[in-house]
């Protein structure tokens, strides 16, 4: 039974978008059978790497907007850092699934390691300029009294969808419609890397989003995720929710590690923490005496958090397979497997959290830019909402109308786009900015600074 549920768990089939419909695609590698050597996996490993989307994340925030600083973490950084252990935890559950008998036939323990590798580089794809801030100030707009009247004619879904961007699911439609075949199936990834995406398997209108604020899934790819989610053999647990994929909570770990870990190596860096207070979160998991003869302080810190990360992925790849039966039927009732490994490794990310929520997320180097952001995104829509509602609703066009959708030229108003297409394709320009791009564009558009 777990042999071929993992069959299942490990699809390589990839869908598109053919007249509007969901239908099977394929890739030349299986047409072929030549490149023996670059697996399915391999080939969405390398279709996010090579896209612009995953390009443009060197120029947005992780936590410290515009830093400075040569080793200061960016969403790109971050992304190849949490991919790194996302393959090495998969690696190690891969190899225990082996030994256990429950790798279908014509897998390998790499195979484990490199679909968690490709959902881990792809997991802040749809991240706005400004991170979780950014996101904050795109929802913050719509409540606005005045602009309310925009979302007249839209469902409630479709509203629900709108305003709330989430970044998560930001992702999956970048992955499943933006990039490369554009509004015809995106990268088109195999259903096993965009179901290890999904770490809110349910839509925006599910009382989940409501309740957690997060989810993956918007209205506009609810079909193709219907079909991956069958595809898969998902457990559906209601209407439009499925129970994760086992090996998303693998990508969401490697996540937690990095952002606890990584994160506080930058505030070192930036001085917003002092060594001792470093050292102090990791005893927990480092023998630190035994790195005091590293005099070199970067060099000791990167002892100490390769030590860190290596404890954590061994600890973690334990407690997947104390509870893989749970986690393959969709019974897992915690809230991840940070919540059922060993004391040490919750101790420590906990700590590391608590000191990033204390002493770096509300210093005031970060708090002007994160306020600042509300005023530049809310700027980019008070330009390009107004203007694409009229275009859609048949009003006339306003000189000024008219040039801010010229500066759409890449995601351009159809005749057959609706309101609810149409303020996606806003989001999904504004959303895919970078941080620069946001704040020279708005900055340009604002009037300020033309002499």
């Amino acid at each position: 039974m777990s042999k071929s549920t993992w069959a299942k768990l490990l699809s390589t089939n990839r869908f598109k978008i053919d007249n509007g419909c969901v239908v099977s695609s394929t890739t030349h590698a299986s047409l072929d059978g030549a490149d023996v050597l670059r697996t399915d996996f391999h080939i969405d490993y390398d279709r996010v790497v090579f896209s612009s989307a995953f390009r443009r994340l060197g120029r947005k925030t992780q936590v410290h907007p515009f830093a400075k600083h040569d080793h200061t973490h960016n969403r790109l950084t971050h992304s190849v850092e949490v991919a790194s252990v996302g393959r090495s935890l998969g690696n190690h559950v891969g190899v225990r699934l082996e030994q256990g008998g429950f790798l279908p036939k014509g897998y390998t323990p790499s195979d484990i390691g490199t679909v968690v590798q490709v959902a881990c580089l792809a997991h802040d794809l749809g991240n706005p300029p400004f991170g979780h801030t950014g996101e904050e100030a795109l929802r913050a707009w719509w409540q606005k009294d005045d602009n309310g009247r925009f979302l007249q004619g839209l469902t409630d879904d479709e509203i629900r969808d709108v305003t709330t961007y989430e970044g998560n699911a930001m992702s999956l439609r970048t992955l499943t419609r933006l990039e490369m075949y554009r509004h015809l199936g995106g990268m088109r990834l195999t259903s096993a890397s965009l179901g290890t995406l999904l770490k809110y398997p349910w839509t925006s209108s599910h009382h989940l989003a409501y309740d957690k604020g997060k989810y993956n899934i918007l209205q506009s790819e609810l079909p193709l995720i219907q079909k991956v989610a069958s595809d898969l053999g998902l457990v559906s647990l209601d209407d439009n929710r499925w129970a994760r994929h086992p090996l998303s909570y693998l990508m969401e770990a490697a996540d937690d590690i990095c952002y606890a870990l990584l994160d506080l190596e930058d505030a070192v860096e930036l001085d917003l923490l002092s060594m001792t207070e470093f050292e102090n979160i990791l005893t927990h998991v480092v023998d630190i005496d035994n790195l005091k003869s590293i005099n070199n302080p970067m060099q000791r810190r990167g002892a100490m958090r390769g030590i860190a990360i290596g404890y954590a992925i061994h600890d973690i790849a334990n407690a997947f397979m104390k509870h893989h039966d749970e986690l393959l039927t969709g019974k897992f009732s915690h809230k991840d497997l940070l919540a059922v490994s060993s004391n040490n490794v919750q101790n420590t990310l906990d700590n590391a959290k608590q000191i990033a929520q204390d002493k770096i997320f509300h210093h005031p180097s970060k708090i002007t830019t994160e306020i600042a952001s509300f005023g530049c995104l809310g700027l980019l829509l008070d330009l390009f909402i107004p203007a694409v509602h009229a275009k859609i609703t048949g009003q006339p066009l306003t000189v000024k109308n008219n040039l801010t959708l010229k500066l759409m030229k890449d995601t351009p108003i159809r005749e057959y786009d609706t309101l609810y297409t149409g303020y996606m394709k806003v989001l999904d320009f504004v959303g895919g900015m970078t941080d620069n791009r946001a704040a020279t564009l708005a900055r340009e558009l604002s009037g300020v600074g033309m002499i």
